[in-house]
């Protein structure tokens, strides 16, 4: 793309976002997007129907243990995402949050088909939620679970909380989501893990083009996430770069956000630093406006920005 009309479009996105060019930022005061935490009390935070104990993978990864990886490379801030063990009991994440004053933001799953969802939003927001994620879990129809009337309360509802809706998806799902996206323009939308384009070892041009025909949707997002296992799922991923350099291009840096999938990213064979590096230091084609944005800007101002509640 013409280094010209990039810069145009960038322009463009932060005008569309309200928010300046350039984000006042201090390197080292870094957010990472996407950390998943739970603790062995499961007396006290039970595990859902379905799942057990030896479900729980490393047994324990605890703000402690989080903070242990991330602090020696900057990351300040963290987006905790509901885990899929404790379903739509979001307590232990809540929890955290209030543990930790400042330092974390949520993401809460909810069941979209359950009669009082606009209420349990509400108070999840109120709480300092700022997203909620949504995965097809055992859906054999995608068409009938993302348009299902559940989906569009929450989808509505996410629009006037001003809050995000976070999709955990597979490439053939983009299509229902752009579609989403167009019937729910208002809905700030965060794409996990480049919708995991590229967990089968290649980068299919149709699920690339799929990802980037959301960027003319001004408030989709994407995370830059869950390196470990995309591509040759190998340190120092640089293959990652093109489709990385790519999404850049397309929705701007304002509209990206890295983030490790803690504790995920750092099982054997990989570590926290070889994930924030290769947005921080390997990728010379980001700018350093590309990479305040990416490593703090974007996440600063959809998940810790105020929520109409």
């Amino acid at each position: 793309m013409n280094p010209n009309r990039r810069s145009f479009l960038a322009s463009s996105a932060a005008a569309l976002t309200g928010c300046s060019l350039v984000p006042s930022f201090k390197k080292g005061d870094w957010i990472d997007a996407h950390v998943h935490v739970w603790t062995p009390e499961v007396e006290k935070y039970p595990l859902a129907r379905g799942y057990a104990v030896s479900d729980m993978r490393p047994p324990s990864f605890t703000p402690q243990q989080l903070f242990a990886h991330c602090r020696p490379e900057g990351v300040r801030r963290i987006v905790l995402i509901q885990m899929s063990h404790y379903q739509f009991d979001n307590r232990y994440m809540l929890d955290v949050m209030r543990q930790h004053p400042g330092t974390f933001s949520g993401v809460a799953i909810v069941d979209e088909n359950a009669p009082d969802l606009a209420a349990t939003m509400t108070q999840l927001v109120k709480q300092g939620v700022r997203g909620f994620r949504i995965y097809s879990g055992k859906a054999t129809n995608l068409s009938a679970w993302i348009g299902s009337p559940g989906m569009a309360t929450l989808w509505k509802t996410a629009a006037e909380l001003k809050v995000s809706v976070c999709p955990l998806i597979n490439p053939d799902t983009l299509p229902l989501i752009d579609k989403m996206c167009e019937w729910y323009p208002d809905t700030s939308v965060v794409i996990d893990h480049f919708a995991r384009i590229g967990m089968a070892g290649g980068f299919k041009e149709a699920d690339v083009r799929n990802l980037l025909r959301l960027a003319r949707h001004a408030k989709t997002h994407v995370k830059a996430s869950a390196f470990y296992a995309l591509g040759r799922k190998k340190a120092p991923y640089t293959d990652l770069g093109p489709l990385i350099r790519q999404v850049r291009d397309a929705f701007g840096p304002q509209r990206v956000m890295w983030a490790s999938d803690c504790p995920f990213q750092v099982d054997p064979g990989h570590n926290y630093r070889d994930s924030i590096a290769l947005i921080r230091d390997r990728l010379d084609f980001l700018s350093e406006t590309d990479r305040a944005w990416m490593l703090r800007g974007t996440a600063q101002k959809v998940f810790f920005s105020s929520a109409a509640v």
